[in-house]
């Protein structure tokens, strides 16, 4: 390799480790409990979830007697910038009587202790206090008509998705993110402050899809 082409080598390699490290500088993401922005709140939508997870027919999510719709699969630290902590301190177990309050709203023993490891232990908060945030998030939310219970498919925008729960929860279309796979509904994602008030999702990736399928409640 001669003079020249060593400091083109060089200059290139330079300009990569630099850009690398400005992307993980302007990236990084704190692990200290609380250290974050904005919480969302994210509800699976479980006929969908059980067409696409057949092991799981057995379920209590997947339970036809149950009828469900929208299930809290967490509530999430999230950073402005796109990142998110996780497993931010060591976890205990969550206590019997936690999981038994929450059974109703998250669907298994296993999700449950799951998300307290990966992500309340993030929040700043004791583990009853984070899911009883989770609690009272999940039965706040207004669920419209057409999206707690349906008997037959149907399509939507995710536009108008998102403004028909900001429109019955008086809160602002920025605050809710549809997140779709193959224009198929997958979830509903809502978004709040760190004092639970509703607030704009910011860099959370929005679904493509001009319209999405939204599955039936069995």
């Amino acid at each position: 390799m001669n003079g020249q082409t060593l400091r083109k080598f060089l200059t290139a390699y330079l300009f990569l480790a630099l850009a690398v490290s400005g992307f993980a500088k302007h990236h990084k993401t704190s692990n200290t409990p609380g250290s974050f922005d904005y919480y969302m709140l994210t509800l699976s939508w479980a006929p969908q979830f059980c067409a696409t997870h057949p092991d799981n027919k057995s379920s209590s999510e997947c339970d036809p007697k149950r009828h469900l719709g929208l299930v809290v699969h967490g509530l999430w630290p999230q950073n402005d910038n796109g990142s998110y902590p996780q497993s931010c301190t060591p976890a205990q177990p969550v206590s019997s009587d936690i999981v038994r309050e929450m059974l109703p709203y998250i669907p298994t023993k296993q999700l449950i202790q799951h998300e307290w490891e990966k992500h309340g232990t993030c929040s700043g908060l004791s583990t009853q206090d984070y899911f009883g945030e989770i609690k009272k998030l999940y039965t706040g939310l207004k669920v419209p008509d057409k999206y707690q219970q349906p008997s037959a498919n149907s399509q939507a925008s995710p536009g108008d998705i998102e403004q028909a729960f900001a429109d019955a929860n008086s809160a602002p279309r920025s605050a809710f993110r549809v997140s779709c796979s193959r224009q198929q509904f997958v979830a509903l994602e809502v978004c709040f402050d760190k004092n639970f008030q509703y607030r704009d999702c910011g860099s959370l990736k929005e679904c493509p899809a001009d319209q999405v399928k939204i599955l039936r409640t069995p």
